[in-house]
């Protein structure tokens, strides 16, 4: 666990997702004219759909492009897409003053190290289970599940959870 208290669960307004080795399990099939297919579980994009209409908005912040990524994010209501993230905390930086939140009140998921910036810049940074062990070092929350079976489902819960207890 990182030294950094993290925000309470119930506190997210955002969630910001990785998309390969998180939305999927991080395998990339290439076919003979490029990236040809992308799996994303079911439970995942419900879990995102939940955590919307409960006020939670999430976005995606992924270092690839994909056409799959387009596509699905399309299906699901996701409107803050960026694709091809040099700096995923300069993102992260523009998301924040669009909708006028603060980082605390953002929580990511990721799984390498490349996105360890990204989680010292947000309030509550979760890994998926089979994530970067230096990934798994900096996280204040891990998965369960792997990347691409579940883990986003997993952290939707949590939040809908954890919003839930503050009501009652």
């Amino acid at each position: 666990m990182s030294a950094r208290r993290p925000t309470p669960l119930a506190k997210i307004e955002l969630l910001v997702l990785d998309v390969d080795g998180v939305l999927t399990d991080g395998r990339l099939y290439f076919g003979a004219r490029g990236e040809a297919l992308k799996v994303f579980h079911v439970r995942d994009g419900h879990g995102m759909k939940l955590l919307r209409a409960s006020g939670v908005d999430v976005a995606v912040i992924s270092g690839r492009r994909s056409g799959a990524v387009t596509r699905r994010m399309r299906e699901l209501g996701v409107d803050d897409v960026v694709q091809g993230a040099a700096d995923k905390v300069a993102v992260l930086d523009r998301l924040c003053a669009k909708r006028r939140i603060r980082p605390t009140a953002i929580a990511c998921l990721v799984d390498d190290t490349p996105d360890l910036p990204l989680m010292a810049a947000v309030g509550h940074a979760g890994a998926v289970a089979d994530a970067h062990p230096l990934v798994l070092a900096a996280a204040h929350w891990v998965a369960e599940r792997p990347g691409g079976r579940g883990a986003v489902r997993e952290l939707c819960d949590a939040i809908l959870r954890a919003r839930a207890e503050t009501r009652r």
